[in-house]
């Protein structure tokens, strides 16, 4: 049976707010979630709390104990900047090969959703950038032609969803973002794959001031939940 798009909705709101949750520390490493309870509290039935809670656990942010519950995962710190290191490079790749590969009609389509991230960034709503930004990444993932790199890429980007978006809210970074999109795109239009590998390693890598900014942030939404 396909998934209607009410459904589909619900279920995206509902993780995207778990998500928030869980690295913003209202939800600790640990606790564990109730469905009923989500469903009441977002006044919808059990199905797409379920459905969220999947793809959380797909994505790492959750575990699953046989005959216990779901309860909230742990990352620590060092796993974060390893992942970030990891996922840079698998950008990295992408980047490299799209600018190679990409024909006439993914170039359009990159220019198209490029102008959708321009209009999101301007509207000022980190989330709506956010899911245009999503789609910007999942564009250059197949244009690289890869699907062993697509789907290991894709399988990391979703552990580190809710911190890339977390990423957002830090002061002008929303603007920094769509300056580095405009970089990589730019690189890939042109057929430059380092410039490209380069521009798209630089876009991911948290490292000195942004990995002070993100931790910070982290840090003072868990000391306002405790």
């Amino acid at each position: 049976m396909a998934t209607s798009p009410k459904s589909t909705s619900l279920v995206q709101r509902v993780r995207e707010q778990l998500e928030d949750d869980i690295v913003e520390g209202r939800l600790r490493p640990g606790m564990q979630l109730y469905v009923d309870e989500i469903a009441a509290q977002f006044e919808i039935s059990r199905t797409p709390v379920r459905e969220a809670l999947q793809q959380l656990e797909a994505s790492g942010l959750v575990i699953v104990q046989p005959k216990r519950g779901t309860y909230v995962a742990e990352v620590s710190m060092g796993t974060l900047i390893a992942m970030f290191e990891v996922m840079a490079e698998l950008e990295a790749m992408c980047a490299r090969l799209a600018a190679r590969r990409a024909d006439t009609v993914m170039r359009a389509e990159l220019a198209q959703v490029m102008e959708q991230c321009e209009r999101e960034a301007a509207s000022g709503d980190t989330n709506s950038y956010y899911r245009a930004n999503e789609t910007f990444h999942q564009l250059i993932y197949l244009a690289s032609g890869n699907s062993f790199l697509v789907q290991q890429t894709i399988a990391l980007k979703n552990r580190l969803k809710p911190y890339r978006r977390l990423q957002l809210q830090v002061r002008d970074r929303m603007e920094q973002s769509l300056q580095e999109h405009r970089a990589l795109v730019e690189s890939i239009m042109q057929a430059q794959p380092e410039q490209a590998a380069d521009a798209a390693r630089a876009h991911v890598l948290v490292q000195g001031q942004r990995f002070t900014d993100l931790m910070a942030l982290i840090h003072q939404h868990t000391s306002v939940a405790a």
